[in-house]
C-alpha cells in the first residue's frame, strides 16, 4: 500500500511538472501607452495590450490621478470622461478620452479574468507634463 502512495505522489507530481506553462499563466499587461512609468505630454488615449484574450464582460478599468503639481496633498480623484473598445482579439483594450488628461500623475487600474476565469488586478502608472 505504501509503495502506491509513493508511486501515486510520484506520477502526479511528474503531471503537474509537465503542465505546459500556459495553463498556470495569469493575465497581465504586456504593453501599455503611455508605458509605465514614462512621462507624456496630454495623452488622449491610454491603450492596454494582455498577454491573453479578455473576457470582456469581467474587465473593469479606472483611470485615477494619483498627484497634481502644486498640491502637496493631492486626493485621488477619478477621470470618468473616456469610452472603451477592444481589438487585438480582445487582447488590447482602447481608453480613449473625450479631453486629454491633464498635468499631473496617473494610474490606469484594471482587473480582468482570461479563459481560466482567474481574475487579476494591475496597473499602469505615468505621469502628464
Amino acid at each position: 500500500m505504501r509503495i502506491r502512495s509513493i508511486l501515486a505522489f510520484a506520477a502526479a507530481s511528474i503531471a503537474t511538472l509537465a503542465m505546459p506553462s500556459m495553463v498556470m499563466a495569469h493575465t497581465k499587461v504586456v504593453a501599455s501607452t503611455p508605458a509605465q512609468g514614462t512621462k507624456v505630454a496630454k495623452p488622449k488615449q491610454v491603450t492596454l495590450t494582455f498577454s491573453e484574450a479578455l473576457l470582456p464582460p469581467t474587465v473593469a478599468t479606472s483611470i485615477v490621478m494619483t498627484a497634481m503639481p502644486g498640491m502637496k496633498n493631492h486626493g485621488e480623484m477619478v477621470i470618468r470622461n473616456f469610452t472603451t473598445s477592444w481589438s487585438n482579439g480582445n487582447k488590447t483594450l482602447t481608453l480613449a478620452l473625450k479631453q486629454p488628461l491633464r498635468a499631473g500623475d496617473y494610474d490606469v487600474r484594471w482587473q480582468a479574468a482570461g479563459a481560466d476565469g482567474h481574475r487579476m488586478t494591475g496597473k499602469v502608472s505615468f505621469t502628464v507634463s
